[in-house]
């Protein structure tokens, strides 16, 4: 499964659901209306970009982390 499938699965599920849990990957929930986000692990930092996403009339921003196997979703409202 590719990164925009992930992204694509998680981001439905949130809106759909409001679920944040996924049995294959860590899903972290932003504040809203971020675009990025920096992921430290230890000192080293990482700019993980998000995607915008429309689900139902909804915008959520969403990136995933390869390094962590983790999506991060902020809301747009």
């Amino acid at each position: 499964m590719d990164e925009n499938e992930i992204l694509l699965r998680v981001t439905e599920r949130f809106v759909r659901t409001g679920s944040t849990t996924d049995e294959q990957i860590k899903v972290t929930c932003l504040p809203d209306n971020k675009t990025s986000f920096v992921e430290y692990i230890g000192v080293d930092g990482r700019s993980i970009y998000l995607n915008e996403f429309h689900v139902d009339g909804k915008i959520i921003w969403a990136g995933f982390s390869s390094r962590t196997q983790t999506v991060f979703l902020s809301s747009c409202n």
